[in-house]
């Protein structure tokens, strides 16, 4: 017998005992319930800011020239902050 023989029959009485031990695994869900969810829905967190009263959001922005290997460009800035 060539081990890949070997290996497929060792595999297959594998599976045989497996169903022996869980009989109701291969059994389908009773009449009325839906298939069970594979996983529970993803909840992104939030950020809330929230501000005292009276406050609001201040901002400032400009262009500042970089020099990259690609040649020279403009790049927006921006700086902000919380004024009354």
């Amino acid at each position: 017998m060539s081990q890949k023989q070997l290996i497929l029959t060792a595999g297959l009485v594998a599976l045989a005992v497996a169903g022996a031990v869980l009989p109701g695994a291969a059994q389908p869900a009773p009449a009325g319930q839906g298939p069970p969810l594979s996983r529970p829905p993803v909840v992104h967190p939030s950020i809330e800011i929230n501000p005292r009263p009276l406050l609001y959001r201040r901002c400032g922005s400009w262009y500042v020239v970089q020099y990259r290997p690609s040649g020279t460009v403009l790049f927006p800035e921006r700086h902000c902050w919380w004024v009354r």
